[in-house]
C-alpha cells in the first residue's frame, strides 16, 4: 500500500518513492494530457507550488525539470496555499501543479494537478495514469537558473480576491489566535485577518512538519486549542493545514468547530440556495433549512465538484467537505467562483458572522442543532483486508447484523462512500478506506459528546479486530 497513487486529492505516497524520477514522470504524463488534449500549446506556462514539508523543495525541482522536458514553461510559484496557485493559474487560464502532502505525515508527499480550467476529474486521473505507463525520458538535471517566479503575483491576487468582497472592518474588535504551526498560509493568514481589521497573535510556530488533519485532530493540538483560548481570552483560533485548502477553527473556550458546521455558517453567510457536500457531512445539514437544495456526494472535492456544475445556472452554489474546505461557484458578484478547496474564505466568512451577530462562536455553532460528530482513523492497516472486511458488511446481512448488534443493530446501509450505517438508536457509524495513506477512517454521530466517544470507540475497536494485519 505505499505505491504512489490516486487518492481522494492528488497523487500521493511515500517521499522515497516520489521524490527522483517518479516525481518527473508523473509530471511528464500530466504534461503530455495538456498537449495531447489541446489544452495547452507548446510554450505554455505551468504554475508550480509547494508547502513548507522537507521534500518539496526538492520534489518541484524534478516537477519544473519535466515541465520543461515536455516543451512546457515551468513558473515558480514557491510556497504559498494551494487555492493561490490555482486561482492564479486558473486566472491565466494556465495548469498547474501542487507539491504538497496536505495533512499526512512528512515522510509522504503528493502531487496536485491542475487544468487551467481548475482541479482534474477522475477521468483526467485515468488518462495521466495511461500515459505515465508509457515509457517517458528521466532528465534529472534541477530546474534552469532563469526559473520565472510569480510567487508575490499569485499571493496578492488571492488575497486580494478577499479584501475585494470583505470590507476593511468586517473582523473590527475581534481578537484572533492563529495556530501557525508549519501550515504554508502561516505568515499570510494573520496579514488577512488583520487587514480586515481583526487583532491576531501568533501561537504555536513549528520549525519542523506537523502533520495537522482537521478531520482527526491530535490530542495535542485539542490540548494546545483549549489553553491558549483560556490563556489569551481569545474570541476564536485558526489554522489550517499543510497546504491551506482546508481550515481549523476553535472557538472562545479553544472547541474545535467541525468543518462541516463551518462549511454550513460560510454557505448561509454567502446566501447559497444549494449547498453540496459529501455524506459524511453532518446529517442534521438538510433540516437547518438554510437551503432549498442539499446535495450529498462521495469523499473528494472531484465529486463535489462534478455535482456544483450540475447546478450552476444562476443561483449561488457552494461546495464543502467534513475537513471544512469550501469550493464557491458562480451565481455572485462579491467573489469570482473558485472550485477548489479554500481555507481563507470559510475562515473570514465565519469571523466575519461571528463580528456581525455579535454573539460568541460557540453560541452560534449550536444554534444550528448538529448533532455531535466524532471522526479517528486506524492506521498502518492492511488495506486488503480493510476491503474485504468492508465489502462483507455490504453483501453479507448476517455478518453485518453480528458486527453492529452490540451498537444498537443496523436500520440502513449507505453505500455512497464506504459503509455508512445508521443504527437503530438513530446513531451512525461510517467507515471509509483512506485514498491516500494505510488507514481507515471512522465517523461516527450520536446525539451527545458522551454517547459519540463511546460510538467512535467502539468503531474503532470494531476496525482493529476485523483489519489489521493478524
Amino acid at each position: 500500500m505505499d505505491d504512489l497513487k490516486f487518492g481522494t486529492s492528488g497523487l500521493r505516497g511515500l517521499v522515497s518513492l516520489l521524490d527522483g524520477p517518479p516525481a518527473f514522470d508523473w509530471t511528464f504524463a500530466f504534461a503530455r494530457m495538456l498537449l495531447v488534449g489541446n489544452l495547452a500549446a507548446s510554450g505554455s506556462k505551468v504554475f508550480v507550488g509547494r508547502d513548507l514539508r522537507s521534500s518539496s523543495r526538492s520534489i518541484s525541482r524534478h516537477v519544473g525539470n519535466a515541465i520543461s522536458a515536455a516543451g512546457l514553461v515551468p513558473v515558480d510559484c514557491g510556497e504559498l496555499p494551494t487555492p493561490a496557485l490555482a486561482f492564479h493559474a486558473m486566472r491565466q487560464s494556465a495548469a498547474s501543479i501542487m507539491v504538497t502532502g496536505s495533512h499526512i505525515p512528512d515522510d509522504r508527499n503528493g502531487l496536485k494537478f491542475y487544468l487551467p480550467s481548475g482541479e482534474i476529474t477522475k477521468t483526467d486521473e485515468t488518462a495521466i495514469a495511461a500515459l505515465h505507463h508509457e515509457s517517458a525520458p528521466r532528465h534529472m538535471n534541477g530546474m534552469p537558473e532563469d526559473f520565472e517566479s510569480a510567487r508575490d503575483e499569485a499571493v496578492s491576487a488571492y488575497l486580494a480576491r478577499y479584501r475585494g468582497a470583505f470590507a476593511g472592518d468586517a473582523l473590527a474588535g475581534l481578537t484572533i489566535g492563529v495556530y501557525q504551526h508549519s501550515s504554508v498560509a502561516r505568515d499570510l493568514l494573520p496579514e488577512m485577518l488583520e487587514a480586515l481589521g481583526a487583532r491576531t497573535l501568533l501561537l504555536g510556530h513549528s520549525a519542523t512538519f506537523v502533520p495537522v488533519d482537521t478531520e482527526a485532530l491530535r490530542e495535542e493540538d485539542v490540548a494546545l486549542l483549549r489553553q491558549w483560548a483560556i490563556r489569551h481570552s481569545l474570541d476564536a483560533i485558526v489554522s489550517t493545514d499543510g497546504d491551506a485548502d482546508r481550515p481549523l477553527i476553535a472557538d472562545e473556550t479553544g472547541r474545535f468547530v467541525r468543518g462541516d458546521l463551518v462549511g454550513t455558517l460560510t454557505a448561509a453567510h454567502l446566501g447559497a440556495q444549494s449547498v453540496v457536500t459529501p455524506v459524511t457531512s453532518n446529517s442534521a445539514i438538510e433540516a437547518t433549512g438554510l437551503f432549498a437544495d442539499v446535495r450529498r456526494t462521495r469523499v473528494g472535492s472531484p465529486f463535489v465538484i462534478e455535482a456544483m456544475k450540475e447546478r450552476e445556472g444562476g443561483a449561488l452554489v457552494v461546495g464543502f467537505e467534513a475537513n471544512g474546505g469550501v469550493l464557491l461557484g458562480g451565481g455572485t458578484s462579491d467573489l469570482s467562483p473558485l472550485q477548489t478547496r479554500d481555507a481563507f474564505l470559510p475562515i473570514i466568512s465565519v469571523l466575519a458572522h461571528r463580528k456581525e451577530t455579535g454573539r460568541p462562536l460557540s453560541q452560534i455553532a449550536a444554534s444550528l442543532g448538529f448533532r455531535h460528530m466524532a471522526a479517528d482513523r486506524l492506521q498502518r492497516v492492511d488495506m486488503a483486508c480493510a476491503a474485504q472486511f468492508l465489502a462483507r458488511i455490504a453483501t453479507d446481512p448476517a455478518f453485518a447484523g453480528s458486527i453492529f448488534s452490540p451498537l444498537g443493530g443496523m436500520a440502513h446501509l449507505d453505500l455512497t462512500d464506504g459503509m455508512r450505517v445508521t443504527l437503530g438508536n438513530g446513531g451512525i457509524v461510517h467507515f471509509r478506506a483512506s485514498g491516500n495513506a494505510p488507514e481507515v477512517r471512522c465517523y461516527v454521530e450520536a446525539a451527545s459528546d458522551s454517547e459519540t466517544a463511546e460510538l467512535l470507540e467502539q468503531g474503532l475497536t470494531i476496525l482493529a479486530a476485523n483489519t489489521t494485519v493478524p
